[in-house]
């Protein structure tokens, strides 16, 4: 098919002398119109109506358009669009050459010709105005003008203004048309057009346009399609083909028709399309979380732009940026341990029809970084859709997130380290028997905690212990003494050394049962915090974001943006770390997470809440850490984890090393798989032996 030759632009003498004869015949054209009454509000004398509308404001700023906030993932590769307004700006040689014809043979068939002002149109637009009926007659320069002045307001009443249909309104746009053509070519104002106007269905530009109908490039538009979406710029809402394919129809053939009759296209060529089917392929409409591959992620990453002063200090300022787009979000996000944990979660909990839920982090131990940040429910609005959620359930209520969920025996670790950081030693032993009673607790604020009667899970976990076998059974009564000989306040303030905090923004609640984890946290804090012992006892806030690229290169306000992780190094000493390291491999030797190993060194904790309203398993390689919670969207403590079906399976009860085990095992396995097999560092001497046995007598605390 013979494509159409782009017009040349007139050369500099002949466009000066059209210029002159522009302005001069303007200037006739308002001296005979400004005797008229209905013209009278513009305040020109008719004897300087030349000199008056040379003095009207023509310094119109040609902004960078708005565009989409492109947010991609450690290795560059786009996972979400988010725009106010979806646009994607494309240079001219990448638009199909239909496109400008058809613009032109519908709306100015001389844009190549003049200066600006198409003299005979804005006669007769002007005639008819005064004579009660509003008419168009403005040239594509003019329209770019009008749209640019629309797309830079910012209140309603700004596009209002930039909109009115008044005599005034057009003279301004006159006036900016004259300058705009002074300082733009030709081809910038079609290429700046294409890519401003707005052509329905939430299309702004061209390139979105021939996405959103027919699923193509701009640069691929053949004639039919480039007239369907040119005809809209008369109407977007009127001839929209996707809901008045009639109207869009009648309204092509008229474009194609006018190409024929300016000599754009070949009769036989526009006959092969005038009369078809539209040919229809349309995309839906993107732009949002909602439309992206990883939703929950994006809006995570949205709302730590829309919090963040590494855009601007000032939150109006950040607001204008992210509305106005043109921004690059690279994460910290890595595609393939996403995809480890979404597999996991949707193959063991399942999404669709169902209330329970699994969520799961990955974060990688000394930078916070998120590497992946997965759940079975997928993003929706509708609350009466069973299995959707807009709620992140990995991350705190701040963030998008919902409450927390209780930690259940994760939070024994903290206990641990308490412990080792006191001086306490793997042999320190406990009678543990079924049940225990302790007293003598004491907060933060120094006030003493009533008795606190405690249980074990089972009978079988009764007996003396110490840490290692206490670890590897997540024997309750244990812990419970421990916390009460390392102390309650001690205990929290560990937790909270390693970044542990309520999911709601409350303070933590520093009472007896802390150490069985009785409060509300998220999976990210959890997994973060078993990331500092990872990292041998260096903490870091979690970031997703790596950095943040405004414009492009060659703007004016192009700027690369870094982020940093903000880490402490010794937040917790580094023996202790690496005590608690040590006590934490034993669980898949024979304890709660036997069985759950990944072919390499690794160390973990299994949580299950009182009676099963949520089941947990956190656990770390030297070089990444995860944590999964399994519960029931609807509150666990309402709806628990006990004689349910899940995934085609009956669990009797869910514990941490039946269900969220195994999601965390296959994440692990396959996630880790591209990172070096590293060993933990040997176990601390000053702690005694490594393998200490539970002692046989029982010690000074056994009455606890």
């Amino acid at each position: 098919m013979t494509e159409p030759n782009r017009t040349e632009r007139p050369g500099p003498r002949r466009r000066a002398v059209l210029r002159l004869a522009g302005t001069g015949a303007l200037a006739g054209l308002l001296t005979a119109a400004l005797v008229m009454p209905w013209a009278g509000g513009l305040g020109l004398a008719a004897r300087d109506a030349a000199s008056g509308f040379m003095a009207l404001p023509a310094d119109l700023e040609i902004s960078r358009l708005a565009e989409r906030v492109l947010i991609t993932d450690v290795d560059d590769r786009p996972i979400a669009e988010v725009a106010r307004r979806e646009r994607e700006v494309v240079d001219l040689e990448h638009i199909s050459p239909w496109v400008p014809a058809a613009l032109m043979a519908v709306e100015d068939e001389r844009f190549y010709e003049h200066s600006g002002l198409d003299l005979r149109g804005l006669l007769r637009a002007a005639t008819r105005t005064a004579q009660g009926d509003t008419q168009g007659g403005s040239t594509i320069t003019q329209q770019y003008v009008k749209n640019l002045l629309i797309e830079q307001a910012t209140d309603e009443e700004g596009v209002q203004r930039a909109s009115e249909r008044t005599l005034v309104r057009k003279l301004v746009e006159l006036r900016y048309a004259i300058d705009v053509e002074d300082r733009l070519s030709k081809d910038e104002i079609m290429q700046g057009y294409l890519n401003l106007a707005y052509f329905g269905a939430g299309a702004h530009g061209i390139e979105i346009a021939a996405r959103r109908y027919f699923s193509t490039t701009a640069e691929e538009l053949d004639p039919g399609q480039a007239a369907t979406i040119v005809g809209l710029v008369r109407a977007p809402s009127y001839y929209d083909p996707l809901t008045n394919p009639e109207a869009a129809m009648e309204r092509r053939d008229l474009v194609l028709d006018r190409m024929v009759d300016t000599g754009h296209l070949e009769e036989a060529q526009a006959a092969g399309y005038r009369g078809a089917d539209l040919g229809l392929d349309p995309t839906p409409r993107g732009g949002s979380c909602y439309h992206s591959d990883e939703p929950f992620f994006c809006d995570y990453v949205m709302r730590w732009l829309q919090d963040s002063e590494a855009l601007s200090e000032d939150p109006a300022e950040r607001d204008f940026l992210l509305g106005r787009g043109g921004i690059t979000v690279r994460t910290t996000l890595d595609s393939d341990m996403q995809a480890a944990a979404q597999e996991a979660i949707d193959g063991r909990v399942p999404p669709g029809n169902t209330t329970k839920f699994a969520a799961q982090v990955l974060v990688e131990p000394g930078t916070g970084d998120i590497r992946a940040m997965a759940q079975n429910m997928r993003y929706g609005f509708d609350e009466q859709e069973v299995g959707t959620t807009s709620i992140n359930l990995a991350v705190d209520q701040a963030d998008g997130g919902s409450h927390g969920y209780q930690a259940g025996s994760t939070f024994k670790t903290f206990t641990l380290a308490a412990a080792l950081d006191k001086g306490l030693k793997y042999g320190t032993g406990f009678n543990s028997p079924k049940s225990v009673s302790v007293s003598g607790l004491a907060n933060c604020d120094g006030g003493t905690m009533s008795a606190w009667k405690v249980n074990n899970a089972g009978e079988s976990d009764g007996g003396s212990h110490n840490m290692i076998s206490a670890t590897k059974g997540s024997v309750n009564t244990y812990f419970a003494q421990l916390q009460r000989r390392v102390g309650l306040c001690e205990t929290s303030r560990m937790a909270e050394r390693v970044g542990v905090h309520r999911a709601d923004g409350g303070p933590l609640g520093v009472w007896s049962s802390f150490t069985l984890g009785d409060q509300e946290v998220s999976p990210l804090t959890v997994a973060n915090a078993y990331a500092t012992f990872a990292s041998r006892g260096t903490y870091c806030e979690p970031r997703a974001v790596v950095s943040v690229t405004i414009g492009r290169e060659g703007d004016e306000d192009h700027r690369e943006i870094g982020t940093r992780s903000d880490c402490e190094e010794g937040a917790v000493p580094v023996h202790v770390a690496d005590g608690v390291n040590h006590l934490l491999q034993q669980t898949f030797k024979g304890g709660t997470a036997n069985g759950l190993g990944i072919g390499r060194p690794a160390a973990g904790k299994t949580g299950t809440t009182d009676n099963a309203a949520y089941a947990w398993f956190a656990g770390h390689t030297p070089n990444l850490a995860s944590a999964v919670v399994v519960g029931d969207i609807r509150g666990g403590e309402q709806n628990p984890l006990q004689g349910v079906q899940i995934g085609g399976r009956y669990y009797g009860i869910v514990y941490g090393g039946t269900l969220p085990g195994p999601i965390w095992q296959a994440t692990m396995t396959r996630a880790a798989s591209d990172l070096p097999a590293e060993s933990f560092a040997p176990s601390p001497s000053r702690f005694g032996d490594p393998s200490a046995t539970p002692p046989k007598k029982k010690e000074e605390d056994d009455d606890a």
